[in-house]
């Protein structure tokens, strides 16, 4: 490496305690496309002589092959390492870069300014303490410039560094610098910034980026090394409250039981007392053991084990914390979310929320409001979009032990992921802990579920008829409900269509109406079915995440997705509506948005053929509901 210290070949040992000792800095480089981000890192690398000497020859071979400088070196190819990235000459995913001086180490990562990549902003920007934002002093503040800055001010960055680039290209000009500087902190007075440092440069003539002068004389502050050398740190995590959110409980044998995870906050000490957060349980804290031994003492950061001197119930998930420090629990948060995924967030849906090690199905029961992030204006919304932010409202399936993100990131952020594909599809921070559901009281009944089924003499269970609009469901539901009548069962029919003109008039048929309409229609289904009925549901509900997600409703009570499989052809046919024909006019009579429009069961416990008379069809229900629900006075 070209940049080195005498102690490297004096005393190594010296050295690499030198280095361990150095603070470290993260911060990104972000702004819009082409403002030069990749350049003013790779310039920076180069100018301090941070980079090594296999990777001088092959940047320089780069440059002439792929670069965009003529014969001069193309500082960018540092940093843009994926062919697509060197083909386009933009920044596609986040790239890490470590280095140090003799004052600080650092580790920066070189973030996307083009939107269709907002999301790898995001995530580069989620762990930093500083951000450099990028302006082409030509182009002056664009709209990925307020995006940015306004996720940045999101995920708890409070110290901005504006550096207004290729100033080389506007001839150095003083008032331009001014211009933009003013024009920025107007913008930036409503994100809660700390701090925001204006530096004129020029990333491709290295000027005021190690060193102030050169062609900026009328710049009298630091450069950008020296600023990033010299800002304060934010308030180090150590001094907050402990908190550990246990990863693994380690037991090897039966004379040992430990509880692995890494600290987010706070330290601890051997003879400290702890709690569960989510039972109140408490213990104190026999060792604090790692790979290297024991510790007296554990700070934020370190991934350690800590044995306690009494048993508890602790499992994987649950949140440690000191017992003279306030730690909530609830099933109830609101939380500002960045939507990362192409398939729009419908309130209503249920999604997997993962904090840390804990996970949880979630609802999100309602978008407050959508942010704009060019105006900072709050604007209505039903969904949000792939890079959207918006203040949601969350219900979670159980409890979860978390902390406000302003006070600690990494217990108060999470992800959601679809719980059909498994991709994660959002990054949340909670903005708010309401009081947890368990609160309300809750009236305990004398007559219950059981005794409601036991006088009616049957099992109480949910038919979930599903299929394509007017396959035939209701038709199919009303046969099933005389079938039942006839032979003394108790039963109730769920009309979808029926719904939609009382408890549901007030949903529209958007994705997220249709959400709503299927959740409201599982919870009746469900508080019909305690009464001890058994309920027919004769409904479209054409996404199997919302199908899903009524069985979950339905917890103990017995459910059965009933797949009444009629052909697009079949469907059409059969529309009196117009439905079909509109969707065809609308879509210049594409008839494979029919199968679009909805999402067949991929494993139904009872799949019918629409091409079959109805009364055959019912005969294969009644006969599943007799398998499942006997009686010797059954009348066929």
């Amino acid at each position: 490496m070209a940049h080195q210290s005498e102690l490297i070949s004096e005393d190594i040992l010296a050295y690499l305690k030198q280095q361990e000792e150095k603070s470290l800095l993260r911060f990104i480089t972000c702004g819009s496309v082409d403002d030069g981000k990749s350049t003013l890192i790779g310039r920076l690398l180069w100018d301090s002589k941070m980079i090594f000497e296999d990777q001088l020859a092959a940047l320089e071979a780069d440059s002439k092959r792929v670069g965009t400088q003529g014969e001069e070196i193309d500082y960018a190819l540092l940093l843009d390492g994926l062919q697509a990235e060197r083909e386009q000459g933009i920044t596609i995913d986040v790239a890490y870069r470590f280095f140090s001086t003799a004052k600080r180490k650092f580790i920066v990562a070189d973030t996307p300014g083009h939107e269709q990549y907002t999301r790898n902003m995001v995530t580069g920007a989620s762990t930093a303490d500083v951000a450099v934002i990028l302006v082409d002093a030509r182009k002056g503040l664009l709209t990925q410039t307020r995006r940015h800055s306004y996720l940045v001010s999101l995920v708890g960055i409070r110290k901005v560094v504006l550096a207004i680039n290729k100033m080389d290209l506007v001839g150095y000009d003083q008032q331009t610098y001014e211009q933009i500087c003013r024009d920025y902190h107007h913008f930036a007075s409503d994100l809660g910034l700390e701090e925001i440092c204006c530096i004129p440069l020029s990333a491709l003539k290295g000027d005021n980026i190690i060193t102030p002068g050169g062609n900026t004389d009328w710049y009298q502050g630091i450069s950008l090394l020296q600023h990033l050398e010299t800002v304060r740190l934010p308030d180090s995590s150590h001094n907050k409250p402990f908190r550990m959110r246990v990863q693994w409980v380690n037991r090897p044998d039966l004379n040992f039981r430990g509880f692995c995870g890494t600290i987010a906050s706070g330290r601890i000490h051997p003879g400290d007392e702890v709690q569960v957060a989510s039972s109140g349980k408490r213990s104190r804290v026999a060792r604090i053991i790692t790979m290297n031994g024991d510790l007296e003492e554990a700070v934020a950061g370190q991934a350690i084990t800590l044995s306690l001197e009494e048993e508890i119930d602790i499992s994987r998930g649950d949140m440690l914390a000191t017992s003279d420090s306030q730690l909530a629990a609830s099933d109830r948060l609101k939380a500002r979310i960045v939507w990362l995924h192409d398939n729009h967030l419908l309130p209503g849906r249920s999604y997997l929320l993962k904090m840390g090690a804990a996970t949880t199905p979630v609802q999100i029961s309602e978008l407050i409001h959508k942010v704009n992030v060019n105006s900072l204006q709050k604007e209505p919304g039903k969904a949000l979009e792939l890079n959207e932010v918006g203040l949601c409202r969350l219900n979670l399936n159980s409890p979860l032990s978390c902390d406000l993100y302003r006070e600690t990131r990494l217990t108060g952020s999470f992800i959601l992921i679809d719980r059909l594909t498994n991709a994660t599809v959002g990054a949340g921070m909670v903005e708010e802990i309401q009081p947890a559901s368990d609160c309300i009281p809750w009236q305990d009944l004398e007559v219950d579920q059981t005794a409601l089924a036991e006088i009616k003499g049957q099992k109480p269970m949910i038919l979930w008829i599903t299929g394509r609009r007017c396959a035939g469901k209701t038709t199919l539901a009303n046969l099933i409900q005389k079938r039942l009548h006839a032979g003394g069962r108790h039963s109730c029919l769920l009309d979808g269509d029926k719904l939609r003109r009382g408890l549901n008039s007030d949903l529209d048929y958007t994705d997220s109406g249709q959400v709503e309409h299927i959740r409201r229609i599982g919870e009746v289904a469900r508080i019909t079915a305690e009464a001890g009925l058994i309920v027919l549901v004769a409904t479209t509900s054409p996404f199997a995440t919302e199908r899903s997600r009524a069985r979950e409703i339905a917890k103990e009570i017995d459910f059965y997705e009933i797949f009444l499989d009629s052909s697009r052809e079949l469907c059409m046919a059969r529309d009196t509506s117009g439905y079909y024909q509109r969707i065809q006019q609308e879509h210049e009579g594409d008839k494979n948005l029919v199968d679009l429009a909805y999402e067949p069961p991929a494993s139904a416990d009872l799949t019918l053929d629409g091409t079959r008379v109805p009364e055959t069809l019912a005969e294969q229900v009644i006969t599943l509901v007799e398998r499942q629900n006997p009686s010797p006075e059954w009348i066929i």
